[in-house]
């Protein structure tokens, strides 16, 4: 099932997506997608990051793939919604997108096992992760301007349950901007897998319901601009839509 929220009529619905196409409340009103202001389709707790977990980005980068994770974390103001607007600093020269794959932890894990490490996924969502280059000062420890401005993270619109996607380590994901398709991975091709990544986080720390993993993006990485319309996508999860504007822009004091 893939289940989304939304802000409509003065109230935040569940919702679910229709077989026709539609989004349906939970009273079965049938409304476009565009008629609703979305949000996260989960309340977060702790986000993970990884940085260079695919080895294409990394010599992309010019760097060598890690040997241990590089994890940072990001607080939950970074996340946006479905179709939403995020501010591109006016003084930027270069920003861009990450199309990667969010696993939501479904129940508390705690020292969990690789071969266990499903059975604590709740489900999976799109995150388009962006980055203002300028602002980097280094790769290992991404700092607080680039990876946690506001509304910088978009992610969603549908939480796909975890039994809806049989193999996790084997999903197409791709950006186009503007309608042109610019990067294309797959997460085949992930340094560090998903149950891997449970392993190693629940040995630090105990992992809670609404935790959310990003688990990096592939090669393909390219400047986007204000007006730019961005589209990530995951084969089997979802089409994740974002507008960038101006941080100037008296628009985005109303999205």
């Amino acid at each position: 099932m893939k289940r989304g929220r939304v802000y409509f009529n003065g109230a935040i619905h569940q919702v679910t997506l229709a077989q026709d196409g539609s989004v349906r409340l939970p009273d079965g009103t049938a409304l476009a997608e565009e008629q609703a202001h979305w949000l996260p389709p989960v309340q977060a707790g702790t986000i993970f990051a990884l940085g260079l977990n695919y080895a294409d980005h990394a010599r992309e980068l010019a760097f060598k793939a890690p040997e241990q994770p590089l994890v940072f974390l990001k607080g939950p103001n970074a996340l946006i919604g479905h179709r939403a607007h995020t501010a591109r600093p006016h003084d930027a020269e270069y920003m861009h997108y990450e199309c990667e794959l969010a696993v939501v932890i479904g129940k508390h894990a705690r020292n969990v096992s690789q071969q266990d490490a499903y059975d604590y996924i709740a489900g999976y969502t799109v995150a388009n992760d962006y980055a203002i280059r300028d602002y980097l000062e280094n790769y290992y420890r991404p700092n607080l301007r680039v990876k946690n401005r506001d509304g910088c993270t978009p992610i969603g619109p549908w939480l796909v349950d975890a039994a809806d996607v049989p193999d996790p380590m084997d999903l197409v994901l791709s950006t186009s901007v503007n309608g042109k398709e610019t990067q294309r991975g797959t997460t085949r091709d992930m340094v560090f897998s998903i149950p891997w990544l449970v392993e190693y986080l629940s040995a630090i720390m105990t992992l809670s319901p609404g935790d959310i993993i990003l688990t990096g993006t592939p090669e393909g990485l390219a400047n986007v601009v204000a007006g730019d319309e961005v589209v990530t996508e995951i084969e089997g999860v979802g089409r994740l839509v974002n507008f960038l504007a101006d941080d100037r822009s008296p628009s985005l004091s109303s999205v």
